[in-house]
C-alpha cells in the first residue's frame, strides 16, 4: 500500500471542509488516522475524496430530476 503524501488537513484545505468532517469520514470508511497531520495511503486518500466529491455531486443536482422527467 503506496503513500500518497496527502495529509488530513491538506484535504481540508483543498475542499475548504472542517477537519471534523474529514475525521468523520475516516471513521466511517475504517481509515486509522492519529491527527489532522496523518498521511493518507493512496486508497484511503481516494476513498475520501471519492465521497466529498460524491456529496457535492449530490447537493449540486439534489432536486434536478422531476418526477415528469422520467418516462
Amino acid at each position: 500500500m503506496g503513500f500518497a503524501d496527502l495529509s488530513i488537513a491538506e484535504i481540508t484545505t483543498d475542499y475548504s471542509i472542517p477537519v471534523a468532517k474529514v475525521f468523520s469520514l475516516c471513521n466511517q470508511l475504517g481509515i486509522a488516522y492519529k491527527h489532522q497531520k496523518t498521511l493518507l495511503a493512496l486508497e484511503d486518500a481516494k476513498a475520501i475524496i471519492s465521497q466529498l466529491l460524491a456529496e457535492i455531486h449530490r447537493k449540486g443536482t439534489n432536486g434536478s430530476v422531476s418526477d415528469t422527467d422520467v418516462t
